[in-house]
């Protein structure tokens, strides 16, 4: 099993926000997820990130791949692959 740190898209049209979480490879975007551990709020000046640190590095260290995206996020708030 293929396991991602992916951005669940949630919020209104036009207003979104995303929760960071881990899923399987095979799920859609928006379906079952394994575990959250964060949110991003791109909409918010400057942009609102959270991220449980013990939770990321536990996934990243248990061979969980980041997205382009997540890894990013990941970078911005201090948590290094």
């Amino acid at each position: 099993m293929a396991v991602k740190i992916r951005l669940r898209r949630m919020g209104q049209k036009k207003a979104p926000f995303y929760r960071i979480v881990v899923a399987d490879s095979r799920s859609p975007r928006d379906g079952r997820f394994i575990d959250e551990i964060g949110y991003y709020d791109p909409t918010k000046e400057p942009s609102e990130i959270r991220v449980d640190e013990e939770a990321a590095k536990k996934w990243l260290a248990n061979g969980a791949q980041p997205t382009q995206t997540v890894e990013k996020i990941l970078k911005t708030a201090g948590i290094e692959k």
